[in-house]
C-alpha cells in the first residue's frame, strides 16, 4: 500500500512539473490519468520493491552526490586522455563480483559502472560483473571495490569480502 501511494504521489508531482497546469479541470485530468496509471501498474504487478524502491530513497540520497562526482571525476579523466596526443588507451575486460545481497543492488551497481565515463558492464550474471574499461586507471577505480561498498552500503548491506578481482584479460 504504501508503494502504491508513494508511487501516485510521485507521479502526480512529476505531471504536476511537467505540465503546469493548475486550473481544477486540469488538476482532476491530471489526478484521473495518475490514477488510471496507478490501477494498470498495481494490476501489472510491476508495484514492488524493485520497480518503485521507496526503501532506498534516503540512502539513495547519500550515495547520488558521491556518484555525480565520481561522474564528473572520469570525464575530466577520460577527457585529459583523449586530449593528450599519445592517447594513452589500454582497453581490458575484467569481472568483479558484487557484493548486492538482491537483484536491484546487482543493478544499481551496474548501472553507475556504465554511467562512469571510461567503463561500461556488459554482462551480469550470478552476481558477477563483466566491465570493459577504457584505461587501466578505470579499471582500478572499480577494482578498487569502493563503488561496490557503496552501494551495498545503499542497500543495507555489508559489505562484501575484500576480493574484488575474480578474472582479468587485456584485449
Amino acid at each position: 500500500m504504501q508503494r502504491t501511494v508513494t508511487l501516485s504521489g510521485v507521479l502526480f508531482v512529476v505531471w504536476l512539473l511537467l505540465s503546469g497546469y493548475f486550473e481544477p479541470l486540469m488538476l482532476g485530468l491530471g489526478v484521473a490519468s495518475v490514477a488510471a496509471v496507478v490501477y494498470i501498474a498495481h494490476r501489472m504487478e510491476v508495484v514492488d520493491h524493485e520497480g518503485h524502491p521507496v526503501h532506498l530513497t534516503w540512502r539513495a540520497l547519500a550515495y547520488w552526490p558521491w556518484l555525480l562526482w565520481e561522474i564528473v571525476k572520469a570525464n575530466i579523466d577520460i577527457a585529459w586522455v583523449i586530449l593528450r596526443p599519445r592517447m594513452p588507451i589500454q582497453p581490458n575486460v575484467f569481472t568483479v563480483p558484487g557484493s548486492q545481497r538482491s537483484e536491484l543492488g546487482n543493478v544499481i551497481y551496474a548501472n553507475s559502472i556504465t554511467l562512469t565515463p571510461g567503463t561500461v558492464t556488459i554482462a551480469l550474471e550470478d552476481g558477477k560483473l563483466t566491465v570493459h574499461a577504457l584505461t587501466r586507471d578505470s579499471a582500478a577505480g572499480i577494482e578498487s571495490g569502493d563503488m561496490d561498498r557503496r552501494v551495498s552500503a545503499m542497500e543495507g548491506a555489508a559489505a562484501g569480502t575484500d576480493e574484488t578481482i575474480v578474472d582479468k584479460e587485456a584485449l
